[in-house]
């Protein structure tokens, strides 16, 4: 939240104010500066598609973002860049805004039992899909996961290719050309012939 614009080259052209933090800006604000939860009114990220958009919260220090509803691309490019999206009822989501006009209030977000619980200990559960919560948990982006089940993607290549070689071109020791006969507008037999390296 210290910069609202990180090209310093344009600031000329642009005016020297977008490169100063906005005082009145309430993650500026005493208490508020350190946020890791961020509470948001309805349909939360719906003005972009572009995972640029949950990147720059994530970048301000927001660990999790607390919402009657979210844009459906939004909630899962969050999910894809290890940020937790929580879905609420309008009524619990107004009552952790009010715990939040207090600066340094502090409200848990326990993603393991799902659940939000505010200073005074009430609880809120929130649903998140299985798969997404082993991913958020154990830090696991789209690589990761792969990389994750990457015993089971080698013991398979290996299989497929000891199985079916003619699917890795490994039965292709010969550079095979297709030759096109114009006149006759079909294309011509497979001719093997050897190419030098």
């Amino acid at each position: 939240a210290e910069l609202r614009y990180h090209n310093p080259d344009e600031v000329a052209t642009l005016g020297a104010d977008v490169a100063r933090p906005r005082e009145d800006f309430v993650l500026n604000q005493p208490g508020y500066e350190n946020a890791a939860v961020l509470i948001a009114g309805d349909n939360f990220g719906c003005g972009s598609s572009r995972e640029h958009a949950p990147w720059s919260i994530n970048d301000m220090g927001i660990r999790c973002v607390i919402s009657t509803s979210f844009a459906d691309i939004f909630y899962n490019n969050c999910i894809n860049n290890g940020m937790l999206p929580v879905t609420l009822e309008r009524g619990p989501v107004e009552k952790l805004l009010e715990d939040a006009k207090v600066p340094g209030t502090e409200i848990t977000v326990d993603l393991v039992n799902s659940k939000v619980i505010r200073p005074n200990g009430e609880e809120f559960s929130f649903e998140i899909d299985a798969f997404k919560k082993h991913c958020l948990l154990n830090g696991l982006d789209k690589i990761g996961l792969t990389l994750d089940k990457e015993d089971h993607i080698i013991a398979f290549e290996t299989m497929r290719s000891e199985k079916f070689p003619w699917l890795d071109g490994a039965s292709m020791k010969v550079p095979q050309k297709i030759a096109m006969y114009p006149s006759a507008g079909i294309w011509g037999k497979v001719q093997k012939e050897e190419v030098s390296a």
